[in-house]
């Protein structure tokens, strides 16, 4: 059975290997664990912690080598191939994320776009031509999608879940103010602006009430 590694480390090797990205563009060769810690807004206790899920990293007194942990950390995140993704959903918040650099240059290659809006089905984005919704088990298949990008209404999104996996798709990233019920072999991130929102104001009034 696979060890089940906390969201919160993962989020924190993200944060590690962009400081290690950027030491690599400063000429750096080697980096400590307290100066991951600094810039990663964390302790020295805790990067080596989040490390040991993965082996053992690095040599005492001498630090991490910057180019061995930084593809370490590219393969353990799975950023060091190419992921085919299917954005489905062409509104406001589909637009900005196909224009997004970053994710084209971390790897995730945009190979489908789908929506139902008669209006914009047929419009080029790109390279890309948007696609209706029955289009969705052809494309995942043809194009070899494994990740799937929902921003749909709440309740078209179970639907489209479903076809996708049912497709074979490997992951989702869902936009969708719904939990969505796949299978626990898919797995499922949720980006839900308004609880993360919720999650700051309660943060902030907390504080404010000295709690």
């Amino acid at each position: 059975m696979t060890r089940r590694i906390p969201a919160s480390t993962i989020r924190r090797l993200s944060h590690y290997l962009r400081s290690l990205e950027d030491l690599g563009r400063e000429g750096g060769e080697t980096v400590s664990s307290e100066e991951l810690a600094n810039r990663g807004q964390t302790t020295a206790a805790q990067v080596r912690k989040d490390l040991s899920h993965f082996g053992s990293f690095g040599k005492r007194g001498l630090g991490y080598r910057i180019d061995e942990l930084r593809e370490r950390l590219r393969q353990i995140l799975g950023v060091d191939r190419v992921w085919k993704v299917a954005l489905v959903g062409a509104g406001r918040i589909g637009s900005a994320l196909f224009e997004y650099p970053a994710f084209e240059s971390r790897g995730y290659e945009c190979v489908a776009i789908v929506d139902s809006d008669p209006q914009k089905i047929g419009a080029r984005w790109g390279e890309l031509t948007v696609q209706g919704p029955d289009e969705i088990e052809r494309l995942v298949a043809e194009l070899g999608v494994e990740l799937v990008i929902l921003a749909v209404p709440a309740q078209a999104a179970q639907d489209i879940a479903t076809r996708v996996v049912r497709a074979g798709v490997k992951g989702i990233l869902n936009f969708a103010p719904i939990r969505l019920k796949v299978p626990p072999t898919v797995p499922v991130e949720d980006v839900n602006l308004v609880m993360q929102l919720e999650a700051l104001s309660f943060a902030i009034t907390q504080h404010g009430s000295g709690a």
